[in-house]
């Protein structure tokens, strides 16, 4: 089990405590061509919908976002924040779940904050030092996420001597320079951006060894879910990239991942709550298998 620097970290009204809890994402995309919903929740209501749902269901956290890292347009700044400004003013006013905007625009990151979210899931690794002092002036939290490519654009063929070292030296320059911006280190979490820019086999890489990466220090997020590393492996298309999507997070949860972020939030509950209890964190909900003079047969 990683030795956290900061083990209790508190979100708003939610504590978390990452030497015995597994905090499960929900992602809500609010555009028009999202990886993986192709831009169900695009609309409001149904991003605001899809959220309410997440938590129903057991997300411990919402990520909300409006502008993808990936190739493309860039989509300015004000468009994106009226993509999920009034999301998380919607979920805020209804749930104390943990909120993140996943942006890298420091504008859009100050709005979000101000709306009642209380981290700002970064895919870009704090590209922009001005996001750090947004960050510390609102208390918040920071997600760190490693990726080489300035967002929008395409980064060809990346190449690693060592993918999991590299990485790792990344994110601990990144969190060296959050903290001298004013961050503090148990408002910091990092994640080693499975398949931002790096191939399938980096990325299983990661998996194998992300012992390594939550060995840093601070509490790891594996963002596993539906991820092409995962299609390529199993051959499988975004709708069916479930169970691969399951192994993956509980791989690094045991590896001490201590935040997934995933589509599927009902069968990434069960799978997480599992895990903690084979880890000894969480007691099953029943105890009666085996447990009397007779074994009474399963209940249909």
């Amino acid at each position: 089990m990683p030795a956290f620097r900061h083990a209790v970290h508190s979100f708003g009204a939610r504590t978390v405590d990452f030497d015995r809890q597994i905090a499960l994402i929900a992602v809500i995309n609010r555009t028009p061509d999202s990886f993986y919903d192709g831009g169900a929740t695009f609309a409001l209501q149904a991003a605001v919908d899809a959220s309410l749902a997440a938590v129903r269901d057991g997300a411990d956290w919402v990520d909300i976002g409006g502008a993808p890292f990936s190739p493309g347009e860039p989509i300015p700044a004000e468009e994106e924040a009226e993509r999920i400004v009034p999301v998380i003013t919607a979920v805020r006013a209804a749930s104390d779940v943990i909120i993140s905007a996943d942006t890298f625009l420091p504008e859009v990151a100050r709005l979000a904050l101000a709306a009642g979210a209380n981290v700002v899931n970064d895919t870009t690794g704090l590209r922009d030092p001005d996001m750090a002092a947004v960050v510390a002036e609102a208390d918040a939290h920071l997600v760190i996420t490693h990726s080489l490519a300035a967002p929008r654009t395409v980064y060809p063929r990346p190449t690693y001597g060592d993918v999991v070292q590299e990485v790792s030296e990344f994110l601990l320059r990144k969190v060296d320079d959050a903290v001298r911006l004013g961050i503090g280190e148990d408002r910091i979490l990092i994640d080693p951006g499975h398949d931002l820019n790096k191939n399938t086999l980096h990325s299983l890489e990661i998996t194998r060894r992300f012992s390594e990466i939550a060995g840093l220090g601070f509490p790891t997020l594996a963002a596993v879910s539906n991820k092409d590393f995962i299609g390529e492996t199993l051959d499988r298309p975004k709708g069916e990239r479930v169970e691969g999507s399951l192994a993956a997070a509980v791989i690094c949860i045991l590896g001490g991942a201590r935040v997934v972020r995933m589509h599927n939030v009902a069968a990434s509950r069960a799978a997480v709550d599992l895990t903690e209890a084979v880890l000894g964190w969480r007691e099953p909900l029943h105890l009666r298998h085996n447990m009397g003079d007779y074994n009474e047969p399963a209940a249909p």
